[in-house]
């Protein structure tokens, strides 16, 4: 049986349909609320021939939604996957920039400088990581036969007592944390399923 993932903000590089697609031969569907994301991430699959067939990309058009409006009637995935935007708002994605280039320097960061190609959307989303993920954790009750396990990643450690009385109190049958670690980041997956 071919393994389907739904991946929640797949972005214009469409990585995770790449290396599912390629590495294990998942089938994917990506969706984005960005319209050049998308049009880049179609680009991308209409150009591989070992994605043409596995992948899927999907326009979110309402951005207060994560699953309403991309998963059909009777569609079922394994899994979903999820980086969503940490900051509630640009100011906050700015200065835990700097405090981040601060801490790396040992000196003040006048500046802001980002390591990667993040857009608005892929950084900041009002009321932040914890907002969205309380969102996604509400629509996923109503995905529950839709989905086997649903999955993201929670940057802020500050987030997960949130996080778990949010599926304590939609009677997730089914919790696992996988923690994570690169370089002096610390981070963890919380997956659930009912």
């Amino acid at each position: 049986r071919t393994v389907r993932v739904l991946d929640i903000g797949v972005g214009a590089n469409c990585v995770y349909p790449i290396i599912g697609a390629k590495e294990y031969g998942w089938h994917f569907v990506g969706a984005d609320i960005d319209t050049k994301a998308i049009e880049s991430a179609v680009k991308i699959v209409e150009k591989n021939d070992i994605l043409k067939g596995k992948v899927r990309i999907v326009q979110q058009n309402n951005p207060a939604n994560i699953f309403k409006g991309i998963i059909n009637k009777g569609e079922y995935f394994d899994f979903t996957i999820c980086n969503p935007p940490f900051h509630s708002s640009y100011e906050e994605a700015n200065k835990a920039n700097k405090r981040k280039l601060s801490n790396l320097s040992k000196s003040k960061a006048t500046k802001v400088k980002l390591n990667f190609g993040g857009k608005s959307n892929e950084l900041w989303y009002k009321g932040g990581e914890k907002r969205f993920i309380g969102i996604m954790i509400e629509e996923s009750k109503i995905f529950a036969k839709n989905i086997n396990w649903f999955t993201t990643l929670v940057s802020k450690k500050s987030n997960l007592a949130f996080v778990y009385e949010k599926l304590k109190h939609i009677k997730a049958k089914e919790v696992k944390t996988i923690e994570m670690g690169q370089g002096n980041k610390l981070s963890r997956i919380v997956a659930w399923r009912f």
